[in-house]
């Protein structure tokens, strides 16, 4: 039996908090008649077991038996849980099963523990550490070039240090050693930093080496990594989950059955990442993902595909060359494969070698290697999960063996065997690396070296696609409600690389793009980079966020030299995070500081404002609209209520004004009916109400959305709409807006409702039936909910 056959308690909308020592528990306790206030159901939680001192996400997890004191206590998820629930609203938090944070072992006591007795400690097998290959040892690799002479030994005070890196000494007698005796008797070595990335033996979370990977395959491991959450459910504090990166794990689905068991059949929602055409594993005991597949399909919904010719083009140009997205995917991930995951790909090959008895100690063990890496490189998806995959392994052994024809068949064949056999150890190790290939090599790379429009290279999203029709949107929305009807639909979130509604600007780029090209190149000209295709990067993310009003520009001028500087270390074609290229990044920082500086540069960047502001606003509600009302448990990422202007974490992470929202709700719950108000005056009013509207209707009247069917406008601009029918609740977005004012707006345009009287949620007007002239019911706003009004409501939901 599935989760989804087990029918959990559900929510209708979930909103999620970043909790850190500044909004800590006790404060989003406080916010509870907000959220309530604004239609929400369940409150969404960053993890919020203890984390490294300092650490503002969470996802560096060093303890599983309380509450992190730091956000709030037991005490302070006590009170998020009480005023939730009296409230009628659920409590989901994120939970971290894959790694651990172990930059400072003395906080993580198991880690601590591990350094101290090796293999003999209580914690070893919590750890996937290959002792054999570090000659009993664990590497640790902290020391930089030349400080080996830093490493001090304290023998009186049990400890070893390295600047501000401290750690324990082994127990023994220790006082007759030297230096260098003591530092050898130690279950662990430290080693210089390069190390980390061809001669590491312990698992970590991608390339983070301070993020160490726990096998919670093991039972006793997963009853100790559980025992808070597992109190959660037990003192009914907790009703929901979301599990971070599932792909690391050993065993997914195994793991999802035993959460499952441990929290009473729960709800459950995954942070999986599913390439186009993929689909998540029915068997799972999930209810589906936590969003970026529809983020994907709404921001390419609204995408003009008019301008996926000028703008392939202006790329071309700029890059000296056509760049081809599955050619830049294989080299780059063939790049983090033979490079910094290199650790990862020589220790499948040692598990190959080890339990492989038919040739594979005949072939030379960089063949092996080599071979891996190509597979790895290769590989369509993030991860299968045998026996399930066989497709995707097949796809990728194909492809590889292109890249390899150098080598002896031998290897490849090696290769092929091993990992299609779903209980070889090198083969369930293999599943556990490709995410990490495919993360590294796409989000945290590729994704920086293209540039056609920007708005799509999103986390969960392909750059290749520009564009979808509605008649594809329809289809996929469609069958997923059949499929994954209490999955995640999320706009943005922490790791979002830009905030939806910079992305929404950028969109209309798709739309102007002789434009965009002539200002393009009048920036590069007045402004420099000496990577013009990095420029047209770095140029749609200023141009995009830009922010309405010119409140605190050093703030603003701060935040875009940290995307810089994280934009161009990623893409690391010219400079890096380890070896960064001074003279390059200086050309970049001076040009983000032209915007402000240079009067001729800041006249380009308003004019590219002042041209898709307008119509970003109407992209900005369509996909927010589009998010709240599809198939699926809509999640309003804190302050995304009004305008998310955000570039990537950390700026995604910053705190936002919710006493503020609070003003304008309030001001709308009082009749407000806004209209999208251009200029100085914040326009965000309008997000706000339509997002108010689509959550007191998503949980006020859930039945109003138990089906899908598309509408079809009619009209010449029949195609600017996109409309559909959730079962009593009908959703009318514009697309294109710049095409449609071109055309001189709606015109005759119309819009035939199902039978019934239908009201308006977000303007109020009632009444409404028959054909509807889109000019008039799209007048103040360029969205629509409405809602059967001559159904009878649930008069229980008044109170709320």
């Amino acid at each position: 039996m599935t989760r989804r056959e087990r029918a959990p308690r559900v929510p209708t909308s979930t909103y999620r908090f970043q909790v850190n020592a500044t909004q800590d528990l006790p404060t989003v306790a406080r916010r509870m008649d907000y959220l309530n206030d604004l239609g929400i159901d369940w409150v969404y939680l960053s993890p919020i077991l203890p984390s490294e001192p300092g650490s503002d996400h969470g996802y560096d997890v060093v303890a599983h038996d309380h509450v992190d004191a730091a956000r709030g206590g037991e005490a302070g998820l006590d009170a998020v849980a009480a005023e939730a629930h009296k409230r009628g609203m659920g409590v989901l938090v994120d939970i971290v099963p894959n790694h651990v944070g172990v930059a400072t072992p003395a906080e993580n006591a198991w880690w601590w523990d591990l350094l101290k007795h090796g293999q003999q400690s209580a914690y070893a097998k919590a750890f996937d550490v290959d002792w054999e290959f570090g000659g009993g040892k664990i590497r640790i690799p902290v020391i930089g070039d030349d400080d080996f002479d830093a490493v001090q030994v304290d023998v009186d005070a049990g400890e070893v240090r390295y600047h501000d890196n401290r750690f324990p000494l082994a127990p023994g007698s220790l006082d007759k050693l030297d230096h260098q005796e003591v530092l050898a008797a130690q279950h662990y070595e430290l080693v210089h930093w390069k190390v980390a990335d061809d001669g590491l033996n312990y698992r970590r979370f991608f390339a983070v080496n301070t993020l160490a990977a726990v096998r919670v395959e093991d039972p006793q491991v997963f009853a100790d990594t559980h025992v808070e959450i597992e109190r959660w459910f037990a003192e009914g504090l907790v009703d929901g989950l979301r599990v971070d990166h599932p792909d690391g794990l050993r065993d997914p689905a195994g793991y999802l059955r035993d959460l499952a068991e441990l929290t009473g059949d729960a709800y459950v929602l995954v942070e999986k990442i599913l390439e186009t055409g993929e689909e998540l594993p029915v068997s799972w005991a999930t209810e589906g993902t936590t969003g970026y597949d529809v983020m994907a399909l709404v921001d390419r919904v609204l995408v003009d595909p008019g301008g996926v010719e000028p703008l392939t083009a202006l790329e071309t140009r700029l890059r000296g060359g056509e760049l081809d997205w599955e050619s830049n995917v294989f080299a780059r991930k063939l790049e983090v494969a033979d490079g910094i995951l290199r650790s990862e790909v020589r220790r499948i090959v040692r598990e190959i070698r080890a339990v492989e008895a038919a040739g594979a100690h005949t072939v030379p063990e960089g063949e092996l290697e080599e071979a891996v890496a190509h597979v790895l490189a290769a590989f369509p998806v993030y991860r299968s999960y045998l026996p399930e995959g066989h497709a995707h392994l097949h796809e990728a052994l194909e492809r590889a063996r292109i890249h390899t024809q150098h080598l002896e068949s031998a290897a490849m064949d090696v290769v092929a065997r091993v990992l299609g056999d779903p209980e070889h150890p090198a083969a369930l190790r293999f599943q556990q690396t490709s995410g990490m290939v495919m993360a590294k090599g796409v989000e945290d790379c590729a994704f920086y070296r293209t540039s056609r429009l920007s708005s799509l290279t999103e986390v969960g999203g392909d750059p290749s696609v520009f564009a979808i029709d509605p008649t594809h949107f329809h289809a996929t929305m469609a069958a997923r409600l059949h499929s994954w009807p209490h999955a995640m639909s999320a706009s943005s979130t922490h790791d979002t690389k830009r905030g939806e509604d910079v992305r929404a600007r950028i969109t209309v780029l798709a739309e102007v793009p002789e434009f965009w090209e002539h200002a393009l190149d009048r920036l590069l000209a007045l402004a420099p980079v000496p990577d013009p295709g990095f420029g047209n990067l770095l140029w749609q993310a200023v141009v995009g966020a830009w922010p309405a009003d010119d409140a605190d520009p050093a703030t603003w001028r701060a935040r875009l030299h940290g995307y810089a500087e994280k934009a161009m270390r990623e893409a690391g074609d010219r400079t890096t995070w380890t070896a960064p290229d001074a003279d390059y990044e200086a050309a970049v920082h001076r040009a983000v500081d032209a915007a402000f500086d240079d009067p001729a540069v800041a006249r380009v960047v308003r004019e590219v404002v002042e041209r898709t502001a307008g119509p970003g606003w109407v992209n900005a509600l369509s996909a927010k609209l589009l998010t709240l009302t599809v198939p699926g448990v809509p999640d309003v990422y804190q302050g995304s209520e009004l305008w998310e202007q955000s570039l990537v974490d950390p700026d995604n992470r910053r705190p936002v004004d919710l006493d503020h929202r609070a003003e304008l709700l309030a001001a709308i719950r009082d009749g407000a009916r806004p209209t999208l108000t251009l200029g100085p005056s914040d326009p965000g009013i309008a997000k706000l109400a339509v997002v108010h509207a689509a959550l007191r209707a998503r949980r006020e009247r859930p039945e109003l959305f138990e089906s899908y069917a598309p509408l079809a406008p009619e009209g010449e601009a029949a195609p600017h709409a996109l409309a559909f029918d959730r079962g009593g609740a009908v959703t009318v977005v514009t697309r294109m807006p710049v095409g449609l004012a071109a055309r001189g707006g709606w015109g005759d345009t119309v819009l035939r409702l199902p039978a019934g009287t239908w009201r308006d949620e977000v303007s109020g007007r009632d009444g409404l039936s028959g054909a509807l002239r889109l000019a008039e019911l799209l007048d103040d706003l360029p969205v629509a909910l409405l809602t059967r009004s001559d159904l009878p409501t649930d008069p229980s939901e008044e109170s709320r």
